[in-house]
């Protein structure tokens, strides 16, 4: 049963495309593939806390990765210009991450949220961790006095994020995550049975074993390739900072329904 309020799958297509969240988005075509190029370079800045190796230094197999899982033009050819995130495949995305937080519900597991897009994603990670919290999944509480060269790693509406002179931070990197999961080890707690984050957040965690699901804009191509060779378990593709949060709400409500939390 839709919770009220639930956008249909159509609909949230609508919407989708409306907010640009997917559809014509705002990243333009040389941005990405600046990102495919720079992450095919070996530039671990893009590469969100993943060991990659030398497995995807080819940007024309960054490229085809992209083009099948997040919709962008697949013409190596195009260079400058409009792109695009699919947004059947956002949903799809969507439906996935829905399945594993069912699971996460059904048996009750400990689960912790993360975001490096504060200013887009908060409240998307936020309203899941309470829908989780409520099905009686334990919500993950951080360690304390955590920091990386960055800033500081805390907690906030139950969401891990990085702080940096008293404003929550903008991250690509890995770090904050290491050094949750190192100090959850160090103090002899069980690591989550599932992350679900953005960025290195979610990057480092598949990395290091634990399941793991995120969201991910269409010049950030490090997840994808993870979720492409198993390493982190989904990737939605989505604009993660459009002009109001509250155009992710008909998202987080379609996600929730089909993961059937309310």
């Amino acid at each position: 049963m839709p919770i009220p309020g639930t956008p249909s799958r159509a609909e949230l297509v609508d919407h989708l495309v409306k907010t640009r969240i997917a559809g014509e988005v705002a990243t333009p075509r040389e941005n990405n593939l600046s990102h495919y190029r720079q992450l095919a370079n070996g530039n671990r800045h893009y590469w969100f806390g993943l060991e990659l190796g030398d497995r995807w230094s080819d940007e024309q197999d960054v490229l085809a990765v992209m083009a099948e899982r997040v919709g962008v033009n697949d013409d190596p050819e195009y260079r400058y210009g409009q792109d695009t995130i699919d947004p059947e495949l956002t949903v799809a995305g969507l439906e996935r991450m829905a399945a594993r937080l069912r699971k996460a519900a059904d048996g009750a597991q400990r689960v912790l949220f993360a975001t490096g897009h504060p200013g887009g994603l908060l409240d998307v990670h936020h309203a899941t961790a309470a829908a989780l919290r409520t099905a009686g999944c334990e919500i993950v509480v951080i360690p304390d006095g955590l920091q990386t060269d960055e800033g500081y790693v805390m907690q906030f509406a139950d969401v891990a994020v990085l702080e940096h002179g008293a404003t929550l931070w903008h991250t690509h990197s890995g770090d904050p995550m290491k050094a949750v999961l190192t100090a959850l080890e160090r103090e002899g707690r069980p690591l989550p049975d599932l992350v679900v984050a953005d960025h290195g957040w979610a990057g480092y965690a598949g990395r290091h074993g634990v399941d793991a699901m995120g969201y991910a804009d269409s010049n950030d191509p490090a997840l994808f390739l993870a979720e492409a060779e198993g390493t982190v378990q989904v990737t939605v593709p989505l604009d993660d900072h459009v002009v109001s949060p509250r155009h992710y709400d008909p998202m987080t409500a379609y996600l929730l329904s089909e993961a059937g939390l309310s």
